[in-house]
């Protein structure tokens, strides 16, 4: 029977010690860790993600602060905001939701973001310093999954892994963390040759391409263990329901794998707890506190 790789249980496992360690040091503090998430426009996706790191906060004991803009906002308009928050001494972490509406300068925005705070790990000083194989904040949902495989004690190094896609929220930083975990790493994408040739080698196949039941088991070794990386609503043909689907036709794989994370349940829930987790890194950070936090941030 196939590992399923829960990461709803280790999120919530991990929340438990992330409150812990806000309530044994908030008398030295005299106040809770600060989340700011800037949230620009209506996309109804980005609002139901907004309001569940909102409720992961309040479960450990994170203050957040939410700034939802207009979409009439400027770009000089957002980017004061993200100024005054870089200087507030209440706020240890800042995001900024994606996607954002398509005249904002995205990588501007999170350029201006201070890297101490950048708990999304999207701005280039952060990028940096992960090539570099150097402690800073790292992208969550990457670091989630991470912490998913290292949960179960699979091994990292020396394996064969192969990540589908290339975007710089998982794709690339991913495949960073798990090369300088001494994985020996084969990065593809949409434009790739004999993309089903390069993922039967796979010892972890990781699926973060966005197109929904993409692989199925001609993609997948015996034995694998596969990491289903997206979510999709699809739905029924005639329009009266729908239902959550990954990257991976699972029904498919799952008697051939040894290990797969559902959708949902898999990385989603891992993907909100690390940004807990390097909110209160930061935090920590700033107060001189120890920390047990560094094994959760490859």
């Amino acid at each position: 029977m196939s590992l399923k790789l829960d990461g709803k249980k280790l999120s919530l496992e991990i929340e438990e010690k992330l409150k812990k360690d806000i309530e044994s040091n908030i008398n030295l503090t005299k106040r809770p860790p600060g989340l700011a998430v800037i949230r620009i426009g209506e996309d109804p996706a980005s609002g139901v993600y907004v309001k569940n790191k909102e409720r992961a906060c309040s479960r450990v004991g994170i203050k957040s602060f939410i700034y939802h803009l207009k979409d009439t906002v400027e770009q000089k308009e957002v980017e004061q905001l993200i100024n005054k928050l870089n200087t507030a001494d209440d706020i240890d972490g800042m995001l900024l939701q994606l996607p954002i509406p398509m005249k904002f300068d995205e990588q501007r925005l999170i350029s201006k973001i201070n890297p101490d705070k950048d708990v999304d790990g999207l701005n280039e000083q952060n990028i940096g310093k992960l090539v570099k194989n150097e402690p800073a904040m790292r992208s969550c949902t990457p670091a989630g999954i991470v912490n998913l495989l290292r949960s179960q004690n699979i091994k990292i190094e020396g394996k064969k892994i192969v990540v589908i896609g290339r975007s710089l929220l998982v794709g690339k930083p991913l495949s960073l963390m798990l090369l300088n975990l001494n994985g020996t790493v084969t990065m593809t994408h949409s434009k790739t040759i004999n993309l089903n040739k390069i993922c039967q080698e796979a010892d972890i196949l990781i699926a973060a391409a966005g197109k929904p039941n993409l692989i199925d088991s001609s993609f997948v070794k015996e034995g694998a263990v596969i990491v289903d990386v997206g979510i999709h609503r699809l739905t029924s043909s005639d329009k009266s329901k729908t239902r959550l689907c990954g990257d991976v036709l699972l029904e498919d794989v799952i008697t051939k794998v040894f290990a797969y994370t559902p959708v949902p349940g898999g990385v989603g829930p891992m993907t909100v707890t690390m940004l807990l987790v390097n909110t209160i890194f930061s935090w920590q950070k700033k107060f001189v506190l120890s920390s047990t936090l560094e094994n959760l941030l490859p």
